[in-house]
């Protein structure tokens, strides 16, 4: 429980904020607001519950975070976003400040005289972790934007001779939504509160709210989407508050504090009480600053490539914007039961996008956010107590299970098997154990066939089994390292379910029939289709390498290193159509490579399961320089709730978790001179290129702790205990690193 920041307004910082040895200034938020990036863009804290920022007022998959760099309108500034996501959804509580009149809703769009929206000036932003401003030039109003964990802090400038207003809007959210329900109430005049309620991605949405302003309400219109109402109080499926100031022949400055809750508007208070009892907005936006820059400097960086620098803090900070908190001061959250619920200890986390982060981001976090980890598992064993089942993909206490698989399972293995505490095993191995044996989303077939037939699970059904396979052999290692033999033996023989979509005569996997027969009828394996064909969002090309748990064990199948290393160079030269009804989610290509999209993400590092480290590492530097730049569309698809940055964060410096569960990682290219990653407890790893250049690119060898290291990958364990890995580069490969049998990564069994 607790605050992730100090209290607002704890003391008076003056208006300049100071960036000497901060890595603040290295981030660009813009990037990734163009393109299909869909990150978010505002004022937050690390891991915090508010993601305070602009709503433009178009809609679309473009704009599932709310914000897209081609938009010039902003209907007002919500207090929560998703970032990087497919699907949209929050947007909540939205305030705008405005003077004159103004319809409530969004008016006629591309009118910007009707609804409740302005244009603005890109040059009129400024956008910097912690802190959001900008110039509504309609209204001729300029607001700043800063936050605590649970507290959204606005401030808005009027110009003279107007009366300030702001409207509470509670009709509009972001995405998809059906039925909702806002209520607000006037309780006196500077403090406003209320609800949200909504059915859209996440099925059941509440969310709380209070306000509290620096000036007295002199008057206020409570209205639907109908009518004004009367009284102190509305409740309505549209909800709207028009708070009107007092006019001023000089300009206002009004203060703005909003505390959000997931469990009721007294919550939202004491949020407010504990994190913003001042009204010192200078104060605030400097303890986001510097909150900020204290997770920053968990990797420090050098580098004489200022771009590449841009872009490695910039994704580092794309990494920390969620798991976002989902609990009160108090330590009261709202569980996946939808009932209210009192931490004993520890914090309590939502946005859970576990199909794309079980991959790099939670074993980034493993590194150097360890002692966050055992929240995020006893969250997630919160979850399997109150669903029945860990977590698929989880926003705001909804289960949404979006995507396909257990990565709940891979993300608590993943802790357990690298000796993470802090959380029960025992609860933790029968979650996982009880989630891998529903019969939900596929499961049910898995379990009877060995593999998901597609003549069973009409869509998706490679991807489901391989996923699936990818769980269990997590839950195998775990349940070998209990000596849970039989349950050993049971999951990781359910892990082998790519070995029954494997057509050796055309060497990919392959739709099996609950005959055993591979789908009939012409066979296209660059042809996708969303949601209508064996594969999520991809092709034959690209789920035929989804084997990252038993990669010796897969090459074992094509017949030897030779003629894996054949295909899987193909894979990257290969070109052919997707087809009309693919996935807008395969993008990033180089040639069926699909970068943009997570399934791939591993397949680089498969070279040197197979004696070839060297071709990794063209294709890490290929995919560093080409596939991320510091544009607003700098990224090659959805940002993924950080998935995406800790690819890039990762493997510039170095190595990258293959292994769903527990490691170890494998070597690709070092980008910078040098990282030193800040493990806690006062350790450190460094990891060192020497020589290093875009053309010296090949590791010829490598020490650790200045002994001689021939092996091209690291074990979790040799890396958070602390010490110094050092790459000696050059311009050609190296005859002999990596290729031996013995010095090879190597599939645990």
């Amino acid at each position: 429980m607790g605050s992730v920041l100090a209290v607002f307004g704890a003391c008076s910082v003056g208006s300049g904020i100071q960036k000497t040895d901060s890595l603040t200034g290295y981030v660009d938020p813009y990037i990734g607001t163009g393109g299909h990036g869909h990150v978010f863009v505002g004022a937050n804290v690390p891991y915090g519950a508010v993601q305070l920022g602009p709503s433009n007022i178009s809609t679309g998959w473009d704009w599932v975070s709310g914000y897209h760099i081609s938009d010039s309108t902003i209907m007002g500034f919500a207090h929560q976003h998703l970032s990087g996501t497919g699907i949209g959804d929050l947007g909540d509580i939205i305030f705008l400040p405005f003077t004159g009149d103004v319809r409530f809703d969004r008016g006629v769009a591309g009118d910007p005289s009707s609804g409740a929206y302005s244009l603005f000036r890109r040059d009129t932003e400024r956008v910097e972790p912690g802190y959001y401003a900008v110039h509504l030039d309609r209204f001729d109003v300029h607001a700043e934007l800063t936050s605590t964990a649970r507290v959204g802090l606005h401030h808005y400038s009027y110009p003279e001779g107007t009366a300030p207003k702001i409207l509470i809007n509670l009709d509009a959210g972001i995405g998809w939504e059906g039925e909702k329900e806002g209520q607000i109430t006037i309780e006196n005049d500077s403090v406003v509160s209320g609800y949200r309620y909504s059915m859209g991605w996440a099925k059941n949405q509440k969310i709380y709210f209070t306000a509290k302003f620096s000036q007295p309400v002199a008057e206020f219109r409570l209205a639907d989407s109908t009518s004004v109402k009367e009284g102190r109080s509305i409740t309505a499926p549209r909800a709207y508050a028009e708070l009107i100031f007092r006019d001023s022949k000089q300009p206002q400055d009004i203060f703005v504090k909003v505390a959000i809750s997931p469990v009721s508007v007294a919550n939202a208070k004491l949020n407010m009480e504990k994190e913003a009892s001042g009204w010192d907005f200078e104060a605030a936006r400097q303890t986001a600053d510097a909150a900020w820059n204290e997770q920053l400097q968990k990797v420090k960086i050098e580098t004489k490539d200022t771009v590449a620098r841009k872009i490695f803090y910039t994704a580092l900070y794309h990494t920390m914007i969620a798991p976002s908190l989902f609990d009160d001061v108090n330590g009261d959250y709202m569980g996946a039961d939808f009932e209210p619920h009192r931490l004993e200890t520890g914090n309590n986390y939502t946005t859970f996008s576990l199909w794309d982060t079980y991959r790099a981001a939670h074993p980034l976090m493993s590194i150097i956010h360890r002692e966050r980890v055992p929240d995020m598992v006893n969250t997630m064993l919160r979850i399997y107590k109150e669903q029945g089942k860990l977590p698929v993909w989880h926003l705001v206490g909804n289960e949404t299970d979006c995507m396909v698989g257990n990565p709940g399972i891979i993300v608590v293995a993943d802790a357990y098997l690298k000796g993470i505490d802090g959380f029960d095993k025992d609860l933790a191995y029968e979650a996982m154990k009880q989630s891998a044996m529903k019969d939900d989303r596929g499961l049910r077939w898995y379990k009877e066939y060995g593999y998901v037939p597609f003549d069973k699970e009409k869509v998706e059904s490679v991807a489901k089994g391989l996923e699936f396979a990818i769980a269990d052999w997590s839950l195998a290692q775990v349940a070998k390292l209990r000596g849970e033999e039989e349950d050993y033996r049971y999951f990781l023989n359910r892990s082998q379910a790519f070995r029954h979509y494997f057509d050796k005569d055309l060497q990919f996997l392959r739709g099996v029939d609950s005959e055993g027969n591979f789908r009939a009828g012409p066979f296209d394996p660059f042809h996708s289709a969303h949601l209508a064909n064996d594969y999520t969002e991809g092709n034959a090309w690209q789920y035929t390498w989804l084997v990252p748990h038993n990669v010796n064990g897969f090459i074992d199948l094509f017949g030897g290193d030779e003629q894996f290393l054949t295909k899987l160079d193909s894979l990257f030269v290969v070109e052919g159509d997707l087809g009309e009804e693919a996935s807008p989610d395969i993008s990033g290509l180089i040639g069926q490579y699909a970068h943009g999209n997570e399934p791939s993400h591993h397949v680089i590092y498969m070279y040197p399961y197979a004696g070839q480290p060297w071709k990794a590492a063209e294709r890490v530097r290929q995919t560093l320089a080409t596939l991320y730049t510091d544009k607003a569309d700098g990224l090659s698809g959805n940002e993924d709730v950080g998935q995406m940055s800790a690819w890039y964060v990762m493997s510039a410096m170095g190595f990258y978790q293959v292994a769903p569960a527990g490691g170890p990682f494998v070597f690709g290219s070092p980008l910078f001179d040098k990282a030193v990653l800040d493990l806690g407890e006062g350790r450190n790893f460094t990891v060192i290129a020497h020589d290093n250049s875009e053309t010296n690119k090949y590791i010829q060898k490598v020490t650790l702790d200045g002994k001689a290291y021939d092996k091209s990958y690291i074990a979790y364990e040799d890396i958070v205990r602390g010490g110094k890995l050092e790459f000696y580069m050059g311009p050609v490969p190296s005859a002999t690193f990596g290729v031996a049998k013995d010095v090879r990564p190597v599939s645990a069994q």
